[in-house]
C-alpha cells in the first residue's frame, strides 16, 4: 500500500484528465479549470453524458447493494476507482455490513493525492487503496492480499475502466486473470461505455478521443457481454446501466450509452 504523507506524484494540471472530467460531472470540486472547460465542451456536444456519469454511479450503489444484502459478500476489489463522490464502494457496503473490507486500485496521482479520503472505514470493517495499473493484474492481486482474505468470496468491481484499454482482448485478458484468482462465489461488476445505442455520444467521445487527451474506448454490447464468459450473469444480464434492477420508486428509466452487469462465479 502507498502512504499518501510520503508520496506526492507530480499531478499535471495543463491537460484536462478523464478522472477529474468524470468527477465534475458528478458534482465534484476535485478538478481544475482545464478539466471543466473540457467538461464543458463535451457537454455543448453531448448534454447527455452528465446522465451516464451519475447513471453509472447509480448502477454502482445498486450493485454495491445487492452484493451485500443478497449475496452475502463482505469483500470488494474496486479496480479503477478514481475520485472519490458520493456513494463510494466502502460507504455503500459498510452502511450496510459495517464488517465489510474494500480496496481500492488506482494509478492515477491525483487519486493518489486524495487517497486519505477513501482510506476511512468502519472500526469493524476495513478500507485500503493500492496504487497499481489496471494493465498489472498480478500487482494488482498482490496489492489486495493485504487486506483482503482472497481465498474467500470478493466482488471485482470494475467501473469505467475498461474503455481505457484500447485493445479488447488484452482486457478480457485482465478480467480473466483476476476473477481466476478469486474462488467460487466471487462476483465481477462491469459497466462501460457502449456503442450502438446513442450516435450523438459516439460522436462525442471519438471527438474527446482525438482532442489529446486521455482516449476512453466504447465498445459493443457484445463485447461487454463477453467479459463474463464462464460466469452466471444475474437478471437482467448485460443491459443499459439505468435498466439494471432500477429502484422501484425512480421513474421509468431513459435509455443511455452506458451497459453494465453483475456475475457469479460458480
Amino acid at each position: 500500500m502507498t502512504d499518501p504523507a510520503t508520496t506526492h506524484p507530480k499531478i499535471d494540471t495543463s491537460v484536462p484528465h478523464s478522472a477529474r472530467i468524470w468527477n465534475y460531472w458528478l458534482g465534484g470540486k476535485d478538478n481544475y479549470p482545464v478539466d471543466e472547460e473540457a467538461g464543458d465542451a463535451y457537454t455543448a456536444v453531448f448534454p447527455g453524458i452528465v446522465t451516464i456519469a451519475r447513471s453509472s454511479r447509480a448502477f454502482l450503489r445498486r450493485n454495491i447493494t445487492y452484493l451485500v444484502a443478497e449475496a452475502g459478500i463482505r469483500q470488494f476489489l474496486d479496480v479503477g476507482t478514481g475520485l472519490p463522490t458520493a456513494d463510494n464502494t466502502h460507504e455503500v457496503a459498510q452502511r450496510l455490513a459495517p464488517e465489510a473490507r474494500i480496496v481500492y486500485v488506482d494509478n492515477d496521482p491525483m487519486v493518489l493525492a486524495h487517497a486519505r479520503a477513501l482510506l476511512t472505514s468502519t472500526p469493524e470493517g476495513a478500507t485500503a487503496y493500492a496504487d497499481a495499473d489496471v494493465l498489472d493484474p498480478d500487482r494488482i492481486l498482490a496489492a489486495a492480499a493485504g487486506t483482503l482474505d482472497l481465498t474467500r468470496p470478493t466482488a471485482l468491481v470494475l467501473s469505467n475502466i475498461l474503455g481505457h484499454i484500447s485493445d479488447h482482448e488484452q482486457a478480457r485478458s485482465i478480467v480473466t486473470r483476476l476473477m481466476d484468482a478469486l474462488p467460487s462465489g466471487s462476483h465481477l461488476s462491469i459497466n462501460d461505455g457502449s456503442r450502438g445505442v446513442d450516435p450523438d455520444f459516439e460522436r462525442a467521445q471519438d471527438a474527446y478521443n482525438e482532442s489529446g487527451a486521455v482516449p476512453y474506448n466504447l465498445r459493443t454490447v457484445d463485447q461487454i457481454t463477453a467479459f463474463f464468459d464462464g460466469l452466471d450473469l444475474v437478471d437482467p444480464g448485460v443491459v443499459p446501466v439505468t435498466h439494471w434492477r432500477p429502484d422501484a420508486a425512480s421513474p421509468a428509466p431513459v435509455l443511455v450509452g452506458e451497459h453494465g452487469g453483475l456475475a457469479r462465479k460458480p
